[in-house]
């Protein structure tokens, strides 16, 4: 008789499925960042070509971009899953539900949200975005972008049985990200006007320990009503 397989076992065979899958899909897992990179152009020639107009809307821009591109990814986060039969197998698996949609949310969040934090600086520098302005916009979104990833997960679960819920999974997730999307903005634009920005990054930091401990336990849960 084999042993149960470890958590990190699981974790680590997920992984590895999901980054073959998502090779074979390359053109699909460049969407997000392409998306996000469509909006900040957009914003750059709807504002104009004046740095002093586009360096003060850059962080705002900036997290809607990050924002816009988790949800167009978000009605993915499960569906797939879904439609092969898997979700029944992580139910039927040896290890906890909530462990299994924790990792995938962190591959979600690895493979979408981290190449748009990675790509701040660049996006900052075609919103002429102030350079000491950079570090609590990454911080911000180091904190935040997990966030929504985890909140996201929550409304993918809830809908998973659904066909064409792509836009009820924007309508359904955006009361959730507006909190995140103030908070986030609000401390660059605090921190930039030489004000204290640690309250909004420990309410992020709270936020992010809170979903990290609640969110897979809820999409678990959701995930169970919406096979059965």
């Amino acid at each position: 008789m084999n042993p149960a397989p470890s958590l990190f076992q699981t974790a680590r065979a997920l992984i590895v499925r999901d980054v073959q899958l998502l090779w074979r899909r390359r053109g699909d897992a460049l969407q997000p960042a392409l998306f996000a990179l469509l909006v900040v152009v957009l914003f750059a020639l709807g504002l104009g070509t004046s740095p002093q107009a586009l360096s003060k809307v850059a962080p705002a821009v900036l997290w809607v971009a990050v924002l816009l591109a988790g949800l167009l990814s978000l009605d993915t986060l499960f569906r797939g899953d879904a439609e092969d039969g898997s979700l029944e197998q992580w139910i039927l698996a040896p290890v906890p539900l909530a462990w299994l949609v924790l990792v995938r949310v962190l591959i979600h969040w690895a493979t979408t949200a981290l190449p748009l934090v990675l790509a701040a600086p660049l996006l900052g520098e075609m919103l002429h975005l102030p350079r000491s302005e950079l570090p609590m916009l990454l911080a911000t979104l180091a904190l935040g972008t997990p966030l929504l990833s985890l909140l996201g997960a929550v409304v993918a679960a809830l809908t998973v049985g659904m066909r064409r819920s792509g836009i009820l999974v924007a309508l359904l997730a955006l009361p959730l990200y507006v909190p995140v999307l103030v908070f986030g903005a609000g401390a660059v634009a605090a921190s930039a006007q030489g004000l204290d920005a640690s309250g909004a990054l420990l309410w992020l930091a709270a936020g992010l320990l809170l979903s990290l401990l609640l969110a897979p336990l809820a999409a678990a849960a959701a995930i169970r009503i919406a096979l059965t």
